[in-house]
């Protein structure tokens, strides 16, 4: 199984998990190829981010939806058009989940793999 991260950025959030407030979320959008399969998700972690250095993501505010499944392999016009759908599936998510994240108040800047 090959797992890659075509997509991640952490933004300020906001939500309320586990009686811990969340500060940031980190986004991203994951390629899975396994056994001449591909299969798209969208996730997003809220965590702490308690001063300017706390990146430790905790994964106990983890959410994650699939975008695509199918027999093939990575596309990178498949990933430019769900790309383009991204930021409202995170919403969804987010909402979903309680939380909120701030598109327009990037931590760090994005990746791309």
């Amino acid at each position: 199984m090959k797992v890659v991260n075509v997509y991640e950025q952490y933004f300020q959030a906001e939500m309320m998990s586990h009686d811990v407030e969340r500060r940031a979320a980190l986004t991203v959008l994951t390629a899975t190829s396994e056994d001449g399969r591909i299969t798209y998700t969208a996730g997003v972690s809220f965590f702490p981010h308690r001063d300017e250095e706390d990146y430790a993501v905790s994964y106990d505010a983890w959410f994650e939806r699939e975008l695509y499944s199918a027999p093939g392999r990575r596309s990178g016009k498949r990933e430019a058009k769900l790309m383009e759908t991204l930021q409202k599936e995170i919403d969804d998510l987010a909402e979903q989940a309680g939380g909120k994240v701030f598109w327009d108040k990037p931590l760090r800047e994005a990746r791309r793999g």
